[in-house]
């Protein structure tokens, strides 16, 4: 029945690409309805207003803008965004940074499916669209420490500023985030996860165990690798192959 279904739009300026995805869709995803397509960002603009959809399908690269700008001219994103895309370095860190929903190019059904089967999870909650507002607030920073990052809990999401991370330390799979505030957010991602994510944030890994925002370091202590003492308070320990990388940043 269709009221029970996810109302969805595609907006991408390759036919033979959109024709494909509306073909995935209706043969592999049974609880999304697809209700119209557009090849530009103004013709995605358009179909949104008259079709209000639950999920867009959104091409990153298009002709005269592309998926982020189409993002950020609507003032209150009420649905979930899937963004289908080539490899880009810079595209891909940006929707990790927001948590966002995103298919590479080709389009693999496993991970269609995937996403859809999320979006499904969260429809019932007041958070499907938060992803895309956090991405569009990133993309429009002049700052990368005013950067957001969505941060996946037991429970659900916490959304917190790059700038107030002071440290994080692995936990077996979990990462502890030690904030500025002095309170402590246990993260099921990985330590790695975030060292190739905040790599370009002034984030440093110094040791197998830490990951530390070189902005709060505050002293170092010489020594076969060294410590390092944070704004927090905190000492943290330097691993001997990681004290090169690290004494060059200052």
């Amino acid at each position: 029945m269709m009221e029970n279904k996810l109302k969805a739009i595609i907006v991408e300026d390759e036919e033979a690409s959109r024709e494909t995805l509306a073909n995935y869709l209706n043969k592999y995803c049974p609880d999304v309805k697809l209700l119209g397509m557009a090849a530009s960002v103004k013709e995605g603009l358009r179909a949104i207003k008259e079709y209000q959809p639950d999920i867009v399908f959104l091409d990153v690269e298009m002709p005269f803008g592309n998926g982020f700008d189409l993002l950020d001219q609507i003032n209150d994103i009420d649905f979930a965004t899937v963004f289908v895309t080539a490899f880009s370095n810079y595209a891909i860190k940006a929707l990790n940074m927001s948590a966002s929903y995103y298919i590479l190019k080709p389009v693999d059904i496993d991970e269609l499916i995937a996403a859809v089967d999320k979006i499904k999870e969260e429809k019932s909650s007041d958070n499907i669209s938060i992803n895309s507002k956090i991405l569009v607030e990133n993309l429009n920073a002049v700052n990368k420490l005013e950067h957001k990052i969505v941060l996946p809990q037991m429970n659900g999401f916490e959304v917190i500023r790059v700038k107030d991370v002071v440290r994080i330390q692995a936990n077996d799979n979990f990462s502890d985030f030690h904030m500025l505030d002095g309170s402590k957010k246990v993260i099921c991602r990985t330590l790695k996860h975030y060292e190739e994510l905040l790599a370009d944030f002034d984030f440093l890994r110094v040791h197998k165990s830490h990951l530390i925002n070189l902005q709060y370091v505050q002293r170092y202590i010489k020594g076969k690798g060294g410590q390092l003492v944070m704004t927090d308070k905190s000492e943290v320990e330097v691993s001997q192959n990681k004290k090169k990388a690290l004494l060059d940043r200052f």
